[in-house]
């Protein structure tokens, strides 16, 4: 099964701009027959996209760390659910069930795990690339950045071979693996 796993938001107080291409994207891969691997909280651009996955009868797998079942914040939208017991290996999980890494908008939360999936593929334990989502700019910094330190050498190899950008559905689909 073809899956994208996503990383994004559990803010819910965001521009709805953000809300609708979470959306749009959810409803793109249930068309597309992409199964979704995210981290399965019912809050914010994670249940957004997984109702529009859920909506258009995508499949939708949620690696819940205990902490959010305990609070009972676990979406109800879960065709799976894998309990994980920290964040690091909710990472883990979801890079082991995902072609490929999807990046919305987020936080704090959102930016560890681009930055773990990056490193981890630059000592060669998966090819796999972040696709950073790039919804009004939101990611021009990050990007620049990431610029910065390759242009110095400080990334090893092309930073190409670790991260991407698309700003919309057809742009995301020319740098999908399949």
């Amino acid at each position: 099964m073809k899956a994208i796993g996503i990383f994004c938001s559990a803010a819910k107080d965001i521009d709805s701009c953000y809300f609708d291409a979470a959306r749009e994207v959810g409803t793109w891969m249930a068309h597309k027959g992409i199964a979704l691997v995210y981290g399965g909280t019912a809050m914010g651009l994670m249940e957004a996209v997984a109702q529009a996955v859920h909506e258009g009868g995508g499949h939708i797998i949620g690696v819940v760390p205990n902490r959010i079942v305990e609070r009972n914040l676990q979406s109800r939208l879960l065709d799976e659910m894998i309990l994980c017991t920290t964040l690091a290996e909710r990472k883990q999980i979801m890079l082991e069930r995902s072609d490929i890494l999807l990046a919305l908008p987020g936080g704090i939360g959102t930016l560890d795990e681009v930055f773990h999936t990056m490193g981890s593929a630059t000592i060669g334990e998966h090819s796999k690339r972040v696709v950073l989502y790039n919804i009004g700019g939101f990611w021009d910094d990050c990007i620049s950045m990431l610029h910065h330190m390759n242009d110095r050498g400080f990334i090893r190899g092309s930073l190409d071979d670790y991260v991407t950008t698309a700003a919309s559905v057809g742009e995301l689909e020319h740098v999908l693996p399949y």
